[in-house]
């Protein structure tokens, strides 16, 4: 005789669920299980997963808590549910996007299929060459402070599947674990990290913002990632107007506008020339602000665009500098681009599409450490900083696709003899 369960659950959602799980990594949570460990008795832990969630006893375990540090300074508090707990939540996750997706505004662009940050960004170039003041928006403690009452109120307009809301329940209220195993209980906010947290807060600022703007302020245009929105306005006053009555709107939500980092930008370019100090905001890594550009008759103008942001630099740079020099003179250059290239095609893929000029100067760093690799491999050069440049610039000339970096922005089509050039030039401007 079967068991009967409570709610019918494939059991092969259980394990698409683990497929994405494991494709999105992630360390062990308070049980200290890892992806390698959970994979040692796959089939039994999806079965325990399936089993307990079909039949209404899965009680998921208290949240890691941990605190990383921020590009910016300060510290991010991150809850890291365990292995098993992620699968179960993307179960859930899975079964309620398709009813929940569909609803989301044209101008957000977070966690959703055909859309991504650079989609985000591209627009808000857009519009900051027809408008010409942006209310950039913080909201402070965003994830730790939403509120469940209104949350769970939102949930209940999409998600008709009574045991996902039975177990979103459970993780709204699961407790964090701290390093000494004291548990702190909590009554508000979604954990950083958690599988669940990304859906549920998008859902959240769907109806606190994204409705509330639609209909009250219709002709304001916005794009929003997750927490981080820019609003557009055609004036100073407009501007600050707008500003207040998100201010009020958030407040009814039971959040709260960072007086200290919301800012009113003016975004500066050549035809209207007003004083005012605020002329540059960071939107998801990258830095609007004045730039000189060229127009295709050869003129120089003043235009209001996008690039690779102070704080991504800095991080980028904070990457390479951790890159084990002393490990890599023990391996070949071409050993050392199979560990590098996926982070530099990475870089690239993102920060490489607005403004290249600014990402190209950044990745000069990663060829002064490859003239050390040069200098600590070869006793010859080790004395000798610009011939060991030079020695690296003739490496390039003959591989110049070694590395993501030498011949990016080079045409596909171009000649080898150009891509040849194009890379022993950019090594030897790294003196």
């Amino acid at each position: 005789m079967k068991d009967a369960k409570s709610f019918k659950i494939r059991k092969q959602l259980v394990m698409e669920a683990y497929k994405r799980v494991k494709a999105n990594q992630g360390s062990a949570g308070v049980d200290n299980v890892s992806l390698l460990d959970f994979e040692q008795k796959l089939g039994d832990n999806l079965y325990k997963i399936w089993n307990r969630m079909s039949s209404g006893s899965y009680v998921p375990p208290p949240v890691k808590f941990v605190e990383i540090q921020k590009t910016g300074g300060g510290l991010r508090p991150l809850g890291i549910p365990t292995v098993a707990d992620r699968v179960a939540q993307m179960v859930v996750v899975m079964t309620i996007n398709p009813s929940i997706a569909p609803h989301f505004h044209e101008d957000s662009f977070a966690y959703q299929e055909k859309k991504s940050a650079l989609d985000a960004i591209a627009k808000a170039r857009e519009r900051c060459q027809v408008f010409h003041w942006v209310v950039d928006l913080d909201i402070k403690g965003f994830f730790d402070n939403i509120d469940h009452e209104l949350l769970i109120k939102a949930m209940q307009k999409h998600i008709q599947c009574a045991w996902s809301m039975m177990y979103i329940r459970r993780w709204l209220t699961v407790p964090y674990q701290l390093e000494d195993g004291t548990l702190v209980e909590r009554t508000k906010g979604v954990p950083q990290g958690s599988v669940i947290g990304p859906i549920l807060s998008n859902l959240f600022l769907h109806y606190a913002f994204d409705e509330w703007m639609k209909k009250e302020q219709s002709n304001i245009s916005f794009e929003r990632y997750a927490d981080d929105i820019i609003c557009h306005c055609v004036s100073l006053k407009q501007a600050e107007f707008v500003k207040r009555c998100i201010k009020k709107r958030l407040a009814d939500c039971k959040l709260e506008l960072s007086e200290a980092k919301t800012k009113i930008v003016y975004c500066k370019k050549n035809h209207r020339e007003i004083e005012y100090d605020c002329v540059s905001f960071d939107f998801l890594g990258y830095t609007f602000k004045p730039r000189r550009a060229i127009d295709p008759h050869g003129e120089v103008f003043l235009n209001f665009a996008p690039a690779i942001s102070k704080k991504a630099r800095t991080k980028i740079w904070e990457t390479i500098r951790k890159w084990n020099h002393h490990y890599w003179v023990q391996i070949t250059l071409e050993e050392i681009a199979k560990q590098i290239n996926p982070i530099i095609q990475g870089w690239i893929n993102y920060y490489g599409k607005f403004h290249i000029k600014v990402l190209k100067q950044v990745l000069m760093r990663v060829n002064m450490k490859l003239v050390r690799w040069v200098r600590n491999k070869f006793k010859g050069f080790r004395k000798f900083k610009t011939q060991a440049v030079h020695r690296l610039g003739d490496i390039a000339l003959t591989k110049p696709d070694l590395f993501a970096h030498w011949s990016w922005g080079v045409k596909p089509t171009a000649s080898l003899r150009n891509r040849k050039k194009l890379a022993g030039d950019r090594i030897r401007r790294a003196v």
